[in-house]
Order: C-alpha cells, then structure tokens, then sequence
C-alpha cells in the first residue's frame, strides 16, 4: 500500500470516528466499533509514518491529501 494513501485513510477514518465515540458517550453505551475504528486509524498512520523515508511533517500534509486525491480521482 502507499504510504500516501495509507496516511490520508487513517485521517480520514479517524475524523469519521470521532462523531460515533461522541454518539456513543453521549447515550451512554461502550463505544466498541469507535474504538475499533480508531484503532485502524491509528495502524494506517503508524504505518505510513514508519515506512515513509524521513516521515511526513504536518505541513505536508494536505499537498499529500490532494496529490491522493488527484490521483485516485
């Protein structure tokens, strides 16, 4: 997998996880599938960061969001 895309995946899914652990907390039940899908999140950015030579810095982070997307778009 692309360092890349597996960077921009785990973002994408950690922002989409956020508003179910915020559901889940607020009706009062575990959150499990949030915390699964965090813990993904957090695999695909652990792994683009370690495998990506010299790692990402935060301001290249959105070129790299956009290359992904116009590429794969």
């Amino acid at each position: 997998m692309d360092t890349d895309l597996a960077l921009i995946l785990g973002l994408v899914i950690l922002g989409f996880s956020i508003p179910s652990v915020l559901s889940a907390m607020s009706e009062r039940r575990p959150p499990r599938a949030s915390a699964l899908t965090i813990l993904i999140g957090f695999g695909l950015l652990f792994y683009a960061m370690t495998t990506h030579p010299g790692g990402y810095q935060i301001d290249q982070v959105p070129d790299v969001f956009f290359s992904v997307l116009g590429r794969y778009f």
